[in-house]
């Protein structure tokens, strides 16, 4: 009896411990607190670009490593980059220190909210405050209303969010200001205090606002900028060490704004270009890297010839026309092709590697791209090769052949979905080759000749008559 009751009393001695450990653990974590949030919405293109600026206060008694970053279920898949820094100084001497973003989760979360961190460049002591510069940009997240138009009708589009700020800690002060490209906005959700003057909107101020507040607001309003969707886009890279790199771009290019209904005409287009259709877009630009050679521009059908291209030293700009204009819900498919000149875009690293330095993306304006595959053909004889992309993308290796291969040529394949304007940076594609490997193909030909010569040389001294 003694011994059973010493156990309970062991027992209840480490329940207590265990305790009174996960209470001292709960209240030395880190705890933090926005002291003011100023988020501004861009609306002005079919691609949503929202800028967030945090002021946060550390009020916990332990350091803090990292923030959360929450958004809504319906958000997150429309998230195409999200960046963050941190701002030191003050106006003219301000600097940005770009700090760390990934994607995380809590089992905690409300309502399936998703989550980014942000590590800071140093722990955040108690007491101590930050100031975080974060910018992220939304796909398809602008929905045409209705979703049918004629040709002489404007584009209307539904925008959907929150006044307030969705996040896991309070908001002393915030404030949501959201942009418009003009001023004919048909309807929005007032959430007071609410103000609306020009082609801004502006939400707040709102204090003491406790974590997780949520006030779903629409913006329905007129939207007629190119809603320019590419489905997929493949872009070959071939590079040639005798003095040249090739690059084919092939397009699969649709309107994603509201669809035309009726009848096309082609008349009332071009005698009232500003009323018979104002939603719709005939020509596109494209930029392309300096020093730019060798352009061209076609279809299925074959060239098109509605094209012009200006040059610089700084960069190439190639506008482009398809065949005819594109409404609400029409493609066009089409493919650019272009040169480069290798000494601009291939180097040597210190290690004796070569690396190939281009820009990742699409070259188009203003475009999304749901779907991007990069193919970097590298010279045959190409031996280990890596690629460094400065965001998340799929790779994997394949072998292409071309005129005169013998193993095949080792490929570089990037893949990546949900693309835009500001994935346009550079990447590089590392590999090793040896030099001996260039005199392949003059071998290849010159042996090819050879053999020929000798063949019509024995053919001429045979004799194949039947009789003499």
């Amino acid at each position: 009896m003694e011994v059973v009751v010493s156990r309970l009393q062991l027992a209840l001695i480490f329940s207590l411990l265990v305790a009174s450990l996960s209470l001292l653990v709960r209240s030395s974590s880190p705890e933090l607190q926005i002291l003011t949030a100023e988020r501004r919405i861009d609306l002005t293109s079919h691609i949503v670009r929202v800028y967030l600026t945090l002021k946060v206060e550390n009020t916990g008694a332990s350091p803090a490593s990292e923030i959360l970053l929450a958004f809504p279920p319906t958000q997150v898949d429309h998230i195409a980059q999200i960046k963050a820094a941190a701002t030191v100084g003050k106006k003219k001497k301000k600097s940005y220190l770009p700090l760390v973003v990934n994607p995380t989760e809590r089992p905690d979360a409300p309502n399936g909210t998703k989550y980014f961190s942000v590590s800071f460049l140093s722990p955040l002591s108690t007491g101590e405050s930050v100031t975080l510069e974060v910018f992220f940009t939304l796909t398809h997240s602008l929905e045409p209303f209705p979703v049918e138009i004629s040709q002489s009708e404007s584009q209307l589009v539904y925008y959907h969010d929150s006044a307030k700020i969705l996040s896991p800690y309070d908001i002393k002060q915030q404030i949501t200001l959201v942009k418009t490209p003009s001023k004919k906005v048909e309807s929005f959700t007032r959430v007071e205090p609410t103000g609306f003057a020009g082609t801004e909107l502006k939400y707040g101020p709102y204090m003491d606002s406790p974590s997780y507040s949520f006030s779903p607001i629409i913006v329905h309003f007129e939207n007629n900028n190119a809603f320019a969707v590419v489905e997929e886009l493949l872009r070959e890279v071939e590079i040639s060490h005798w003095g040249s790199i090739q690059i084919t771009e092939h397009y699969k290019l649709v309107h994603n704004g509201a669809r035309h209904k009726g009848v096309f005409s082609r008349v009332e287009y071009q005698s009232r270009p500003s009323f018979g259709g104002v939603s719709s877009f005939k020509n596109l630009l494209a930029q392309l890297p300096p020093r730019v050679h060798s352009v061209y521009y076609r279809d299925e059908i074959g060239n098109i010839s509605t094209s012009h291209l200006r040059t610089d030293f700084r960069k190439s700009e190639l506008e482009i026309e398809p065949r005819y204009p594109l409404f609400g819900g029409w493609k066009a498919t089409f493919l650019i092709g272009y040169g480069l000149p290798l000494e601009d875009f291939l180097f040597q690293s210190p290690d004796g590697r070569r690396y190939l330095n281009l820009s990742f993306g699409c070259p188009l304006a203003e475009t999304v791209v749901d779907k991007l595959t990069v193919k970097v053909v590298l010279p045959e004889g190409s031996k280990n090769p890596s690629a460094v992309v400065p965001f998340s993308a799929e790779q994997h290796l394949e072998t292409s052949y071309s005129y005169l291969d013998v193993v095949g040529r080792t490929t570089v394949v990037l893949e990546k979905k949900n693309v835009v304007p500001e994935h346009n940076s550079p990447f590089q594609v590392y590999y090793n080759f040896h030099p001996i490997f260039m005199l392949a193909e003059p071998l290849m030909l010159a042996s090819v000749f050879f053999l020929l010569f000798i063949a019509c040389v024995a053919y001429l001294h045979m004799d194949i008559a039947i009789r003499k």
